[in-house]
């Protein structure tokens, strides 16, 4: 059985947004394929804001029927290959592998890829690594700065605003007994 790629949390996100996309709308999904197919734009941007600007449809709804339209596959259905795509430079992918093990050590871990960042997590994400400049990693955690002297509030960063701490981490060894503990923490909480 292929590893689940969605928390049930978000799994019942989806599942809502798809049926409430025909109530809130008056149209089906399928209609509103049918519509989104005929827009002139060719940008995910703007295909989203004619969408808006024509029909009336905001932005969950918007994307929905966007992917449905255009992405031969949703993003989260090939990890492998989103992950292929975004841990490209081998130190970063090297750190990258050491803190994945470690946060995938407590059991009913859920590991999602964005385009950005990989993500775990329990019910909630406790966890999240983005690879930055010369092949370090980013590592935001569901813990507080204070937790450890390593750990400094996040600024600017995509991920859940859960995750209250980051940190930089410049080699797989960084990826220690310290970070194995806050890691461990914040599945805790996020169950």
């Amino acid at each position: 059985m292929p590893e689940p790629n969605l928390t049930p949390r978000q799994q019942r996100y989806f599942e809502a947004m798809r049926a409430s996309l025909e109530r809130d709308t008056g149209r089906p999904l399928a209609e509103w394929v049918a519509i989104a197919k005929t827009c002139p734009e060719t940008a995910p941007r703007a295909r989203l804001k004619w969408l808006k600007d024509n029909y009336g449809l905001l932005q969950n709804h918007g994307t929905q029927v966007l992917n449905e339209a255009f992405a031969p596959k949703r993003p989260w259905e090939e990890p492998e290959a989103l992950l292929a795509a975004l841990w490209v430079d081998p130190a970063s992918t090297a750190i990258f592998q050491a803190v994945d093990a470690a946060a995938r050590k407590p059991d009913a871990v859920i590991r999602t890829v964005r385009k950005s960042y990989t993500a775990w997590s329990r019910e909630f994400q406790f966890a999240a690594a983005r690879p930055v400049k010369d092949g370090k990693v980013m590592l935001g955690l569901a813990a507080a700065p204070g937790a450890s002297s390593r750990l400094e509030p996040p600024r600017n960063e995509s991920w859940s605003e859960r995750l209250k701490a980051r940190t930089l981490l410049s080699a797989p060894a960084d990826v220690d007994a310290e970070i194995e503990a806050l890691l461990r923490q914040a599945w805790e909480r996020a169950g």
